[in-house]
């Protein structure tokens, strides 16, 4: 029987695996022209503290895999990082829907599809926060195994739905865009239920160790995997 520990590491990891998905990149080159790049400097100026929230939720959620995480402070936690996930998302949408189309080929259609994604992200994560909100705390078992379920979610989440954010991010767009310090990934600070060393440096590490393509269900599964095991082993 999975208690909320383990299954809560798995949580973790599939979160870590996908919820920072937004512009992960790395710029390469400067050829860039000055309007792309203005236009990439309204969106990521506005970006940073969205993606901050984010670091810091899945910052919480990894403090929360201790063997004494008692289920009604794991559900407080989890709740509340996935509505904060839910509002970061909601703000970046509007962020890119603010900005205007950028200046490139196809630039409106990319603009559009990718709003609708964060969109959907949004209402994504808030509809896992209702589902941790109606799990049974009472029960361990049971709390536990409706945990499983949400991560199960929460992977599908991270491996569907980001293609044309990809998009977004490629191109002369994604090159202008990962110049600005804005649109790279930060490192999470206190988090809402007070920061522990080990969940930051394991929030750092997930962030550190993601690139554009973190939402690739592999790298979920394998952090899900290795959690599994030493959980086991332990």
């Amino acid at each position: 029987m999975e208690g909320t520990h383990p299954v809560n590491k798995k949580l973790a990891a599939a979160l870590s695996g996908g919820a920072v998905l937004v512009l992960t990149l790395s710029g390469c080159s400067d050829d860039s022209d000055n309007k792309v790049n203005d236009w990439a400097k309204k969106v990521c100026d506005q970006v940073q503290p969205q993606l901050q929230k984010i670091a810091n939720a899945n910052a919480s959620i990894q403090q929360q895999t201790a063997d004494n995480s008692k289920p009604a402070d794991v559900q407080k936690t989890d709740s509340a990082a996935f509505q904060q996930i839910s509002q970061a998302y909601k703000s970046l949408g509007a962020a890119v829907d603010s900005a205007g189309p950028p200046p490139v080929d196809d630039g409106e259609t990319t603009q559009k599809e990718a709003v609708k994604e964060l969109n959907a992200s949004s209402k994504a994560y808030a509809d896992l926060k209702t589902d941790v909100d109606a799990l049974d705390t009472k029960d361990q078992a049971k709390f536990a195994d409706g945990l499983k379920g949400i991560a199960d979610e929460l992977n599908k989440i991270s491996t569907s739905g980001d293609q044309a954010l990809k998009k977004l991010q490629s191109g002369e767009v994604g090159v202008a865009m990962s110049k600005q310090k804005g649109c790279q990934k930060p490192t999470a600070s206190t988090g809402p239920s007070g920061s522990s060393a080990a969940g930051s440096d394991a929030s750092a590490e997930g962030a550190d160790a993601d690139t554009s393509d973190s939402t690739e269900k592999g790298a979920a599964d394998k952090g899900s995997a290795d959690e599994d095991s030493a959980e086991k082993k332990g």
